[in-house]
Parts: structure tokens; C-alpha cells; sequence
């Protein structure tokens, strides 16, 4: 099979293997439509094929095709189909089959976009984020050739990934690290939610979070969807000089020192803050604006968000859902990048003064709680906010214990978080969490 297909002989290829190949169906499923085919004959068997596959998830054998045959067209688009497949071969190399099928779906995803597009300016009602959205979907048509990890056939590669050193990032604080199991996952595929009510502090942990990460001499992306990229920049600043933040104006050259000094002691770190209006941008806008990133060079080890409940979605009707869709999106974004998504959510009045909130009080709680890998709680009581302390609380864990909390003391002055001298007993949640039905919720 050579690699720029012929479209015409691919159509036959395609239709030949959705009938004969369920793994080979099952993984363009979603992908495929009827308009991608020009042999009309083909089409109708596509059509039925697809049909067939959406109502009962397998493909159709040769007696239940026919059953679909109740025209005399339809039994004559299915003999010529059935043709077609005469004098080709059909001993085929399934990593070629696929890569040239990808090819395939996107080249005619991508020309059927523009058509609609040609279409839509040819009426004046141009709408271009939908467009995009569609360009952005046809570009992004893959198909799945990794068969995952089979365990006992794959040991060492399951031993390697345990005893491998710098598999995780440290948040900078051992006690939520222990919990995460060494710390947020270096290479992603998961995200993690800090819930608090409003103005206690869920930014500041961001923050603090950021440059803990960008310490180890990673590159961390912080995107703002409240502050002003100068006002975190004065945050930051803040933190990394123990300057405080009422001074910075009148220690300049303080700042210039103390940043300089840091970039000696830590070259490869790097906080890049960027800010987008709230409400307004999309998990596809942040991916967009990740690519000219990478596109630049830029390897991106780490994601903060500040916070989620400011993203916009495009799926959903109400707050619920679309707010559970956003936090989808988000953490989609882990996969595509491979690196961790941390970000934060408001509880909901009622945890608002509670203590060691659960998740039944976070906003959205059941959207948020099926899609996040981690969350955990922030709240005070009434006699910590003269103490200077916050506290934080474990909600839901996949990697480690679903209980617990711990003691964090919070300099107001320089915003900077460190854990407190003391404890607090962890109590087991399990039962309480169980009973929510959202511990395992995968």
C-alpha cells in the first residue's frame, strides 16, 4: 500500500474492512460519514454499515446486510459493491491500513469543511467559531494503533515505570505530596482540583503551585482567566523574593537582583503567565494557543489553571453541564500535551464556614467529581484567620488515600503557602466518600 492513496481504490478498501474487520470498524466508527464517498454503490453500503453498527455496536453479518436490502437499488448497490472486491489484495498491512486510513478521513473531513465554509460565505452568515471547531475536528482525526500495555507480556515495562525517579512533579509540600504518591504525574493524564470558597486563597495556592513546580527547573504555563498577567506577574514576584507585596514598587531594584540570582541558580526554569477573558475562552482557544507554544519550541511541563469554572464550553445547557464538559475538556488537554492540569473550582453556599467540606459542597460537585483525578478541599475556621492559617483537606484521590488533611500557614504579606508544624489526625473518609458514590467514579 504506498502512501499517498489513490481515493478511489481507498473507498473499496475501507468499505471491504468495515464489513470483514470489527477492531477496523470500531476504530473509524466515529469518524466516518457517507458524504466522504464519492462510489454512490459504496455509500448506501456505508450508510447501512454505519447504521447497523450505531444501533447494536458490532458490524452486520452478510444476513442481516440483506435484511437492510429492501430495494431493488439498494440489492444493486450491494452486488456492485461485492465486485469491487474481486481482484484486489486483501492480505493487507493493518499499521499501513490504518496510518492510510487516517489519511483518508481527514483529507475528506477537511475538503467537506470547505465546502461548508464556501457554502456559508456564499449565504453571508459566516459563523467562524464554528468553523474552526470543524477544522480543528477534521485536523484532529486519529486513529488509535497503540493496543495498550499487556501485562504479563509487558513486566519490565510495568517495573521500569516504578522504579522510574522523575515520573512526578513536587507541589513543594511533602504532606500532599505523600497523598498524590510522590506528586502531580510529570507526563499528565490527569487533573487536579483545589475547591474553596471565594476569596480564601484558591489562587494563592495556584500560585504557590506554579513556581514549587518551576523550582525543579520545569516550564510551567499559568493561565489566568481572572487576574491581569502584570497582577499575577507581581504575585509571583512577591513569592520568589519574600519582598512584600505593598514594597514591590519602591525595591526594584531589589526585584531585578533577587530575579537575576534566581535565574543563575535556575536556568531552565520558566513561569509563562497568560491571560484570557473570562467566560469567553474555550479549551480549544488554550489549545491553540499551546501549539504556537510547542511550535515554538516551548516544552510544556505543567498547566495551571486558574480556574475552571471561568472556561466557557460549547456542549451544555445549563451551568451543570457545561462546566462538566469544560473540566472534560480540560483534562483532554493532559493527553494531548502529556502533562499534569492542576486548577481550582468554587465550593457551593453550602461549604461555605464548613468544615473539612466534602464533595457534595463543591460547585457542580457530580460533574467535577466524575472528570477530576484529585481534589481537595481549602477552608479555615473562624479562629484561623487571626492564626494565619489555612487548611487542606483531601476530597477525592485516585493515587493514595481519600482522607486526611493538614495545617498550612499563609503569609498574607508575600502570599506564600508552607506547611504548618502542626498535624491534624487524619480521619478515614472512605465510608462517608463511598456512600457519595463518587470515591471511584472514573
Amino acid at each position: 500500500m504506498e502512501t499517498n492513496i489513490d481515493a478511489q481504490f481507498y473507498e473499496t478498501v475501507i468499505v471491504y474492512n468495515m464489513l470483514t474487520d470489527e477492531p477496523y470498524l470500531a476504530s473509524i466508527i466515529d469518524h466516518i460519514e457517507d458524504r466522504f464517498f464519492d462510489n454512490k454503490d459504496i455509500k448506501e453500503i456505508v450508510k447501512i454499515v454505519t447504521s447497523f453498527y450505531d444501533k447494536r455496536s458490532a458490524p452486520p453479518t452478510l444476513t442481516e446486510i440483506k435484511s437492510y436490502l429492501t430495494t431493488d437499488s439498494l440489492k444493486t448497490n450491494f452486488k456492485n459493491v461485492v465486485k469491487l472486491f474481486d481482484g484486489f489484495d486483501k492480505n493487507f498491512n493493518k499499521s499501513e491500513l490504518y496510518v492510510n486510513t487516517e489519511k483518508f478521513l481527514k483529507e475528506k473531513a477537511v475538503y467537506n469543511t470547505l465546502l461548508e465554509v464556501a457554502d456559508q460565505s456564499g449565504d453571508g452568515d459566516v459563523n467562524t467559531s464554528e468553523i474552526l471547531g470543524k477544522f480543528e475536528k477534521a485536523c484532529g482525526i486519529t486513529l488509535a494503533t497503540d493496543l495498550g500495555l499487556d501485562y504479563f507480556n509487558e513486566i519490565e515495562r510495568h517495573i521500569t515505570d516504578l522504579t522510574h525517579e522523575d515520573n512526578t512533579l513536587s507541589s513543594g509540600w511533602s504532606w500532599l505530596d505523600k497523598k498524590l504518591d510522590g506528586g502531580f504525574l510529570e507526563h499528565g493524564r490527569a487533573i487536579y482540583i483545589f475547591a474553596g470558597e471565594t476569596n480564601i486563597g484558591k489562587s494563592i495556592f495556584l500560585g504557590n503551585i506554579a513556581r514549587n513546580i518551576a523550582d525543579q527547573g520545569k516550564t510551567v504555563l499559568l493561565i489566568s482567566l481572572e487576574m491581569s498577567e502584570l497582577v499575577y506577574a507581581k504575585r509571583i514576584t512577591t513569592n520568589l523574593t519574600q519582598i512584600p507585596i505593598r514594597d514591590l514598587r519602591n525595591r526594584t531594584d531589589d526585584i531585578e537582583d533577587a530575579v537575576r540570582q534566581y535565574r543563575q541558580r535556575k536556568s531552565k526554569s520558566r513561569v509563562i503567565v497568560k491571560e484570557f477573558p473570562p467566560s469567553t475562552v474555550t479549551c480549544r482557544h488554550i489549545k491553540g494557543y499551546i501549539k504556537k507554544l510547542t511550535d515554538r519550541g516551548v516544552n510544556i511541563d505543567a498547566i495551571v489553571v486558574d480556574y475552571v469554572n471561568l472556561l466557557r464550553s460549547d456542549t451544555g445547557t445549563n451551568s451543570y453541564e457545561r462546566i462538566k464538559y469544560a473540566t472534560e475538556e480540560l483534562r483532554a488537554l493532559s493527553y494531548v500535551f502529556e502533562c499534569p492540569i492542576i486548577t481550582a473550582t468554587q465550593l457551593n453556599r453550602s461549604g461555605y464556614n464548613e468544615v473539612n467540606p466534602g464533595l457534595e459542597t463543591v460547585g457542580e460537585s457530580y460533574g467535577l467529581a466524575a472528570t477530576a483525578d484529585a481534589i481537595f478541599s481549602i477552608w479555615r475556621e473562624e479562629e484561623d484567620i487571626d492564626q494565619g492559617v489555612l487548611k487542606l483537606g483531601v476530597m477525592k484521590n485516585r493515587f493514595g488515600e481519600n482522607y486526611g488533611s493538614v495545617i498550612m500557614e499563609i503569609d498574607y504579606d508575600t502570599l506564600t503557602l508552607k506547611e504548618g508544624s502542626e498535624q491534624i489526625q487524619d480521619i478515614d473518609m472512605t465510608d462517608t466518600l463511598s456512600s457519595l458514590n463518587l470515591l471511584n467514579t472514573s
